[in-house]
This record gives C-alpha cells, structure tokens and sequence, in this order.
C-alpha cells in the first residue's frame, strides 16, 4: 500500500478497475487516503474473471466494458421500492416498451406498484433493442420492532443444562426461551450462527468460519428428543450412549473440562445412526417427503456433499477431479452410489430444522414478540459444502478480510471467500435470496455479521498479505432489497452489525430501510468531540444496545480490567502493562463516573468488591435502559458475573475460544437449571424490566 497518487486513478487499469467496481484506494481515516497495488487490483479483476495480465489485455477489457455499459439497456437487476418503478427506467431511450412477468404469475405494461417479489423486466427500444432484467420489488422500509424489548444474547454450545450432551443444544434453547419470556419477560434470545461446521478432527469451533450457512449443524440436536429415539433397537447401545453424554457433560460441569464438540458429535453420530435405522411413520414420512421437496437442489447439494466428505476429506478441493463440479455426471452417479448417506445427512437437517421450530415456536408461546435472533456469519470455510456447491457464485482465488487499522496493523484475512457481485446481479441475487430465506425460516430476527459487506468487502488474493487487499463495491440498493423483501416475508427484524470502522453514509442507508445497527457501551463516545462516553440521550434509537459481546471482555472483566492481564498473559499487548492498565482504568472510569453523576450506581460502588461489581453491572444496564434504543440486550454471562470472553480474536491455541461453558464470578459451570434459580440474575433482570 502506498499514499493516494491521482494522477494513477486514470490510468487504464484503474479505469477498467472502477467499472468493475474495485477499488484503486481506500480511506483508513478522514485525512489519509491509501492507493491499492497494481497487484492487488489485477488480482481482483481476475477474479471478477476480467483478463488484466498485460496492458494489452487491460486495453482490450476497458474498451469492451465501456462498449458495452454504453450500449446495455438495463444492468442484469434493477430495483424498486415501495411499489415505485426501478430508477433505471427513467434512463431508457424515449419510446421504450416496457413488460413485466410477475412472481405471481402475471403480466404487467407497467413497472408502477408491482407487488413485492422477483419479477422478471423486458423492455424493448424504438429501435428494436431489447434487454432482460430481474426486477427486485421491495417495501421502502422494514418496520419498527414492536415496542421496546429487552432479551439476552448467548453462546449456544456454551449453555448447558443437566441434559445436555457436553455442550448446549436445542432443546436447551427451547427451555431457555420458555423460561426468558415467561420469569423474565424477555422478548427475544439471540444466539451464535448455529450453522453447519466443516466436519473432521479437530473441528474448527469458531461458528464463523462454516462449512454451509444455509443449514444448522445437527450437532445442535436434542437426540432424546427425536420422535423415532425411543423406537432405536439396539437399547444397550443406546443406554452406553447416553452414560458416556452423562460422562461429558460431567466432565465440563464438575471437572473444569473445556467444551469438546467433536467429542459430542461422535455421540451424537453414532446415536443418530440407530435413529436412521428406524422407519418413519407415514405422518413423519409425509412431512420428511415435504421437506425434500421445499428444500430441493440446495438440501441435495449439501448432502451429498456431506457423503462424499466421509469417503474424501472435509476439503473439496482435494477430492478426485471428476468429483469437484457439483453439475457433474459422476457426481450424479456418486450420489446415486451413497444414496442412504445422502439420505441419513437430509434427514439430519429436516430432524435440526424441526428442532429450530420447535424452539422459536416455544419463544412465542412464552409471549416473546421476536423470539430468536438468528446470526448471518460474513461467509464460509473456502472447502466447505456451499463453496463446492456454489462455486460459481464465489471469487476463486479470493479471501474477505480487513484492510490495516490501528488494532490490526498487519490487517486481517478471515479465509472466507467472497460472493461475486457480477454472477450475483446475472442471477437476480438467486443464491443470496435462498440463503436469507432459509435463516429466516424461524426467526423473528436475523443479525449480519459486518452488515458493511453489504456495500463492499475487503478482497484479499490467495498467498499475500492483507495488506495486499483492495475492497470490491457490490450493489448494495440490490442486496439491501433482497434482505428487506425476504425479511417482511417471514415478519422477522434484521439488526447490522456495524461496530468499528464503517463506510460514510452506511449507517444512514441501513436505517432508512429500516436495518437496526448495533450500540456496544464501551464504543458509545463523542467521537467527533471531546472523545467522552456518550450520554443515553445521544445514543440511537434504532438499535439492539448491550454491555458486551461475544468478542469483548464481559462487563465484569472490563470493570476490574482483567481483560488487560489475560492479554498480558497471551503477549497480545502492543504497549507496556502499565500503559494499558492506565488507560483501561481510565475509560472504565469515565464511564463509572458518568454512571454516578446520572444517580445509576445505587448504593455506590464502595464496599465489598463483588457487591460492587455487580451494582456496576445493574448501573450499566441501567444506563442502557435510558437509551432509547429498541431493543436492549444482556449478554448472559453477564448475569452471573463470568469473566472469561467466549473469544478473543488474535488467538487461536493460546486461548480456548469457542469452548468454554458459561460460569459464575469464580469459574464454576453455571448449568441452566442454575441459571434459573440465580439469585444474581434476577437482581439484573429486574433492572432491565425496570422494576
């Protein structure tokens, strides 16, 4: 990366680049601008299967996209709002005919007040030009949640009860919900992205990196719970089962073990097996029937994919060549070949996905006006089942991550590659419009993990460093559409993520299509002032406010600055100890003292140190209770004082992310049933329901 050069910006390759939509430089702060490398660049046309290897070829692709940009009469999906025509239209030469073929099976001479969905456009020219285009029509805007809600936000795997196997599941979620909306009033519980991980020894347990986001991980289930359990033959196989799950969950809850989900899931496994074995009933089989037919190609790409990587390797790229094109002859042949493991892998999802039901279901019933708050990981593991099955939709040779800033001077590569925005538009967002329907299947709200990628992404070419990135811009008026149409199809709330840096006029675009952000405490400052906490009644309204998550200290970690000597311990830190110590201990101050000038830190903050703490904790939450932000969330460790962060990025072996259960003030597993019966929790519940 070098400093800005204008006089580079009209060169042929970063002319061809802009049309294509790469960046040729970017702005880590508002006074500094960074060029891209000529490298980078040609790296992501490549990708954009755009030839760049020579100025010859850069010549011939300039001059052959800007004839055909001037010749096109419409780009491959336009969209309109709120029954209003594409603005496209407005562009097309005088005297073109328009016709549109509705979702729904119509026939319109007009693009004016269309109902919701993915039409299909053509428009003809006076001159006998004709062009054809995916028309997304969409609601201007989401609506508002439903009143104010407060709920708690939690690591799945991490809540386990006294039935559980060694790690939360489903049937977990489900009683947690029942309880929260019931003894808590809670109107939603989010929790981690529960999709499919990329299978194998050791699993990598980081919830963001997954093998396929369009199905949940069947690790995830209640196996007691499964209509077809109690009817398994082989019941002493079945009762050793269950007495090493016993053994597991013991081991974490009574023993200090860390979370082992591949210890799980070879439980599981094997009892899922016996389950297989039995026949469905023909009610249970009329609906497994349903399933296969609603789900389709996608749940049939993905279980074959899951069958093969038994026989290969959880990594398609190393399988026999002939193996590799999910649209092959001998992929039909294979999957004709492992026919029952491609059927025990759909019944996995059909089993998960009615567990899933079962739980947002039970969050109504309990009176949560959301329920469960589904998490949209940025993407997937680059072997995994959807990079095989969509790899036409995917950048070869590409990797999302994060240019360099100052926590992450190296900048960052999270090995997961990028949708192409050309074959997305070609496809009318096709893939994209699957994934979100699928996710918002049961879910009263889906939360995007760095929502900003919705506008661009940080592209990183295989084998360099991050700093060797250029962002790629994707049409985010499209992307945006597709999420808001799905989203008031299924009545759900979408919340973005978008902490740290974000792109001018992103947060204005999400909330005028009524897209929720994310307020964290610790990050609400004046940061255009004096660089002070920012007080409740600057905060936004439209936006799930918390203390922490899942990536951050927990509040009382922040509050005693723990959270500065675990970095210490794992040589994180950039500066001297005490240098950090200071500064930790003067934000946390900062805040302290905001919190006693508002009268929110009843009782003081003197006194016994864990009495202390735990007032702080309530003052915090109190604080975001002044907010008006829609919808406050509780981190739920929070609740009973855990000091340990679920992950701390910049780890991978030094720290055990991902696998810890949820634990009280001095590192005990806290099981749900002590959840419930938590004198401390209520305490903090009470604040939040402003009793």
């Amino acid at each position: 990366m070098t400093p800005a050069d204008p006089a580079r910006d009209d060169t042929p390759l970063f002319r061809l680049a802009a049309l294509h939509g790469v960046a040729t430089s970017y702005r880590p702060s508002p006074d500094r601008t960074v060029t891209a490398s000529d490298t980078a660049v040609s790296a992501a046309l490549t990708a954009l299967g755009v030839d760049a290897s020579t100025p010859a070829a850069v010549g011939d692709a300039l001059a052959a996209r800007e004839r055909e940009l001037r010749e096109r009469l419409l780009p491959p999906t336009v969209v309109g709002w709120g029954g209003e025509p594409p603005a496209a239209l407005a562009a097309l030469p005088a005297g073109t005919r328009v016709r549109v073929e509705t979702e729904q099976g119509e026939t319109r001479a007009s693009a004016d007040d269309l109902p919701p969905g993915v039409h299909t456009l053509h428009v003809t020219a006076a001159d006998g030009r004709t062009a054809e285009a995916h028309l997304i029509a969409a609601p201007a805007r989401l609506p508002a949640p439903p009143g104010r809600s407060h709920g708690l936000l939690v690591q799945l795997y991490s809540l386990l009860s006294r039935r559980s196997w060694g790690m939360g599941d489903l049937g977990d979620l489900a009683e947690l919900t029942a309880w929260a909306g019931r003894a808590l009033g809670a109107g939603f519980v989010q929790v981690n992205p529960l999709h499919a991980a990329v299978p194998g020894a050791p699993t990598d347990p980081s919830p963001y990196r997954p093998s396929s986001r369009r199905y949940p991980d069947p690790v995830h289930l209640r196996v007691e719970d499964i209509p077809e359990f109690p009817y398994a033959e082989d019941r002493s196989r079945i009762r050793t089962l269950l007495e090493r799950a016993a053994r597991l969950r013991e081991s974490v809850l009574d023993k200090g073990e860390l979370i082992d989900r591949d210890a799980v899931w070879e439980l599981k496994r094997e009892a899922l097996e016996l389950v297989h074995a039995v026949p469905l009933g023909p009610g249970r089989r009329a609906a497994y029937a349903d399933f296969l037919a609603e789900q389709g190609r996608e749940l049939e790409d993905h279980a074959t994919w899951c069958a093969l990587a038994e026989l290969y390797g959880p990594d398609w790229h190393s399988w026999p060549t002939r193996l590799r094109d999910p649209r092959s002859a001998a992929i039909g042949r294979a999957r004709a070949a492992l026919m029952d493991r491609v059927d025990f892998h759909s019944r996995l999802a059909w089993l998960t996905d009615a567990q899933l039901a079962t739980a947002q279901r039970t969050a109504r019933d309990a009176g949560m006006p959301i329920g469960l708050i589904h998490d949209l990981a940025v993407g997937v593991h680059p072997g995994g089942a959807d990079a095989w099955a969509q790899q036409e939709y995917l950048a070869s040779g590409m990797s999302v991550g994060a240019p360099p800033d100052a926590f992450n001077p190296r900048g960052q590569d999270w090995g997961l590659p990028p949708w192409r925005p050309d074959r997305l538009a070609a496809s009318g967002y096709a893939p994209y419009r699957r994934l979100l329907r699928a996710l918002l299947r049961h879910a009263g709200a889906l939360r995007i993990d760095h929502v900003m990628g919705l506008f661009r992404l940080w592209w990183v070419p295989q084998g360099q460093p991050p700093t060797e990135g250029t962002y790629v811009r994707y049409d985010a008026e499209a992307m945006l559409a597709v999420l808001v149409l799905e989203a008031s199809r299924a009545g759900a709330l979408v919340i973005g993520e978008d902490l740290g840096t974000v792109e001018p006029g992103v947060r204005e675009t999400l909330h005028e299509r009524g897209v929720l952000g994310t307020s964290v405490l610790w990050f609400e400052r004046d940061w255009e002032g004096d660089g002070q906490p920012l007080p409740p009644e600057r905060w936004r309204a439209d936006c799930l406010a918390t203390a922490t998550t899942h990536d951050l200290p927990p509040t009382a970690a922040r509050l005693s600055g723990e959270h500065v000597e675990l970095r210490d311990r794992l040589g994180l830190l950039t500066r001297p100890l005490a240098e950090e110590r200071a500064e930790a201990a003067a934000e946390t101050g900062q805040w302290l003292a905001l919190l006693s000038r508002l009268g929110l830190l009843e009782g003081g903050s003197g006194g016994n140190s864990a009495v202390s703490e735990e007032r702080e904790i309530q003052a915090v939450h109190r604080f975001l209770l002044r907010t008006p932000a829609r919808l406050v969330g509780v981190w739920l460790p929070d609740a009973v004082g855990d000091r340990r962060p679920q992950n701390l990025p910049g780890t991978w072996d030094q720290y055990p992310n991902w696998r810890l259960p949820i634990a009280d003030a001095q590192g005990r597993p806290v099981t749900l049933e002590d959840l419930a019966a938590s004198p401390r929790l209520y305490a903090l519940m009470d604040v939040v329901r402003g009793r």
